[in-house]
């Protein structure tokens, strides 16, 4: 008899029909003999109507009681999805973050996982339930309920399948697996069969949204493969783990991109020992998390700082920096909404020259401006205009000829 965790998306269990469709997949399962958890999210985009209504009532709903709105969205969908295997004939209990053990720091919106006692879901299994935990939240030791932000169904999952010693943890979504560009983009993008850990978590933080960044993390830390496959379809999906081959395969494995991006410049800083700490500390510290940084080399002391945000993030990022670079006397703070990011990404590239070139060449072939660039030692991104991301995305799957070595 086998342990598994399956995680279900939003898009998964949207509607009545969804749900019940979710529960046959769930019964097949259990129908084999195996143990079954499962993950849900809440339903389609109840989160961002829950939300809306918040900030139709206030403008102002505090991050204590928003995240426990928020939380009542999965906490529906997993009840329903324990309803429907009932009715199926299938012992069943839904559990709630808290329930099922998950404890976490008390950053509302963001949380952190801190420890997971699986007690209730062994137990429950050991009465031969199949168990449905409510994605995305847990409590704090002082009993406050927070999730984990977005996508933390995800996580959820994962540290389940690490807590209670899986081998596989199943993600399910409205997507057969991981592709080497957006299909919505790139038409024939291909289907990767199996990807490392290290690839994946790039491809995650750079614009994949098929599995969170932080589910991969911890994946890799706990050495827990991750599935990820279609809810709606057979398809075998793609298989994140670790160990994976590089040397018979393209050294790019996937194109990413992102429109959820902006860009913030101080102009005319004064370049002294301080000055960098001045501005981020008050950023970290009101939760902004900053991507790309650069800096222009100083002249006669002067220099213009550059640091990108998520778009989301950018009025509260000025709120923060505008007083500071008055204080600090910079000449002005400027920021620019409308850019995108594209990233090719493979470990095969770390060892093998040329490839930074590569993309550079391709992208002033299409007459596309960079703004600026990041890497690691698997990708390379290039900041362009968001109007110009979707010709590079598919530029570049061409010029890397993933659609043939996929």
């Amino acid at each position: 008899m086998a342990l598994i965790i399956q995680k279900y998306g939003g898009s998964s269990v949207a509607d009545a029909e969804r749900i019940k469709n979710v529960a046959r997949r769930i019964a097949a399962a259990r129908a084999r003999g195996d143990q079954v958890v499962v993950v849900v999210s809440a339903m389609g985009d109840t989160t961002d109507d829950l939300i809306k209504m918040a900030y139709q009532v206030t403008q102002q709903p505090g991050e204590r009681e928003l995240d426990v709105l928020l939380s009542t969205g999965e906490l529906v969908s997993s009840t329903l999805l324990a309803m429907a295997l009932k009715n199926m004939g299938y012992g069943a209990i839904s559990l709630s973050g808290a329930q099922a053990g998950i404890r976490t720091d008390a950053s509302h919106s963001r949380a952190r996982i801190l420890n997971l006692n699986p007690k209730r879901v062994v137990e429950e299994l050991e009465k031969g339930n199949i168990v449905i935990v409510a994605g995305f939240q847990g409590i704090t030791d002082e009993m406050d309920i927070t999730t984990l932000g977005r996508g933390g169904s995800d996580t959820t999952a994962v540290a389940l399948a690490a807590s209670l010693g899986a081998e596989v943890c199943q993600i399910y979504t409205d997507v057969e697996g991981v592709s080497t560009a957006d299909p919505r983009l790139v038409p024939e993008a291909q289907k990767l069969d199996e990807i490392g850990y290290e690839e994946m978590l790039e491809l995650a933080t750079y614009g994949a949204k098929v599995v969170h960044p932080r589910a991969v993390e911890l994946g890799e830390l706990f050495n827990i493969p991750i599935l990820v496959a279609s809810s709606f379809t057979d398809s075998p999906g793609t298989l994140i783990h670790g160990g994976v081959s590089m040397e018979v395969r393209n050294k790019v494995r996937s194109i990413a991109h992102d429109l959820d991006m902006a860009k913030i410049t101080l102009v005319g800083v004064p370049d002294r020992p301080g000055i960098a700490a001045s501005i981020f500390e008050p950023l970290a510290k009101a939760n902004i998390s900053v991507d790309t940084i650069v800096q222009n080399a100083s002249i006669e002391n002067i220099t213009d700082l550059t640091f990108t945000v998520a778009k989301s993030q950018l009025d509260r990022a000025m709120d923060v920096v505008k007083p500071i670079a008055e204080s600090i006397g910079a000449r002005e703070c400027v920021s620019d909404s409308r850019l995108g990011k594209v990233s090719i990404i493979g470990t095969g590239m770390q060892n093998t020259p040329g490839y930074a070139a590569r993309m550079f060449g391709v992208l002033s072939e299409r007459g596309i401006n960079i703004q600026l660039i990041t890497t690691s030692e698997i990708r390379i991104t290039c900041i362009i205009d968001e109007a110009r991301v979707k010709d590079a995305v598919q530029a570049l799957h061409r010029a890397f000829e993933l659609e043939i070595e996929g």
